[in-house]
């Protein structure tokens, strides 16, 4: 079998044409991410998931962004409507909070897996602020950094609970971004004090996680120019000031915040420091330059990546309508969105 690629690769629809299944056979993507795209129904997901796997050969991980709210990419009829966590966290409490996102998240995780999904991008662990931008600010869990590490522990036992792995977002903190980072690139000029003490410090208790993934921002008191999924310095303080000893991947390679052309960016986010290079619109011509500049996952960057599917873990036992009625007492009935 050929090495394992640096990538993590989406695909064009709900089902994987023999092209598609040909090429992942050729590039072995160390993982796969799904969209909306992607999703019909529980037995057509099912499939794909099983394809994918099979197209590699290998129990691959499959990623989504199920985190609830606006973004999650599995919806009714077939799957449950979540609330923005935001909105949830201030519902509960700061009493109940924890426990409630600890449920969501468990729940969530059992639609995964009956799916074969077994990645699931969450928890955030950005501050938000006034002036964080909305495309970002609900899906956050507070506005101090001890409120947010709280909802993150109980968001990431949550998915372990349920046999995902959890990844930890958008590393080294993304609520001081102002501006859309799929659309163009947030700057940050804040002083290195502000960032240690609020957002960097509600990454470090959770730096144990075994995924992690970038944000495309510049913070000028570390790096005048380069995004943090570019910048080596970033990447170090990800890896030391925080702690993270995880797999690192990077945001969306092809989202608007970054420069250059697309292999490019892959080559200069695996310089940086990056262990998996996420992209995720399904492109082939993309997706080639993508492999083809990501290169091999080999070194330091394997080791991580093998020790964090080594975190996986067969489901521990659920009985939903307990969970169910458990969440709906800490949010007082109002549990969906």
């Amino acid at each position: 079998m050929a090495p394992l690629s640096a990538t993590i690769l989406g695909c064009e629809g709900p089902h994987l044409s023999p092209d598609e299944a040909r090429f992942f056979a050729a590039a072995q993507p160390w993982g796969f991410i799904l969209f909306a795209r992607n999703i019909a129904d529980p037995t057509q997901l099912l499939a794909l998931t099983s394809d994918l796997r099979a197209a590699v050969g290998r129990d691959a991980p499959i990623l989504i962004d199920q985190e609830g709210g606006r973004v999650q990419r599995m919806r009714p009829p077939h799957w449950r409507q979540w609330r923005p966590a935001l909105d949830q966290m201030a519902q509960a409490g700061p009493g109940r909070a924890a426990r409630a996102m600890h449920l969501r998240a468990r729940l969530i995780a059992h639609e995964l897996r009956a799916v074969g999904i077994d990645v699931n991008c969450m928890p955030l662990a950005d501050v938000a602020r006034e002036t964080t931008h909305p495309i970002l600010k609900n899906r956050l869990y507070g506005t101090e950094p001890d409120t947010v590490i709280g909802a993150g522990r109980a968001v990431a036992s949550g998915l372990m609970a349920g046999g995902v792995l959890p990844v930890l977002k958008h590393l080294p903190g993304y609520g001081l971004g102002e501006v859309d980072s799929h659309l163009t690139l947030p700057r940050v000029t804040a002083p290195l004090a502000e960032l240690q003490a609020v957002d960097f410090a509600a990454f470090k208790p959770l730096a144990h996680l075994p995924l992690g993934m970038t944000a495309h921002i510049v913070y000028e008191a570390v790096e005048d120019e380069l995004p943090a999924t570019f910048s080596p310095g970033l990447i170090a303080m990800i890896r030391g000031e925080i702690g993270f000893d995880g797999a690192l991947m990077t945001d969306d390679l092809s989202m608007g915040a970054l420069p250059g052309p697309i292999g490019q960016r892959a080559a200069r986010a695996r310089a940086a420091g990056c262990d998996l290079i996420l992209h995720c619109n399904g492109e082939r011509a993309e997706m080639e330059l993508v492999v083809a500049e990501a290169g091999a996952l080999d070194g330091a960057s394997l080791i991580r990546c093998d020790r964090a599917l080594a975190a996986r873990q067969s489901p521990e036992p659920l009985d939903i309508e307990v969970a169910e009625a458990d969440l709906a007492d800490l949010l007082d009935g109002e549990v969906y969105g």
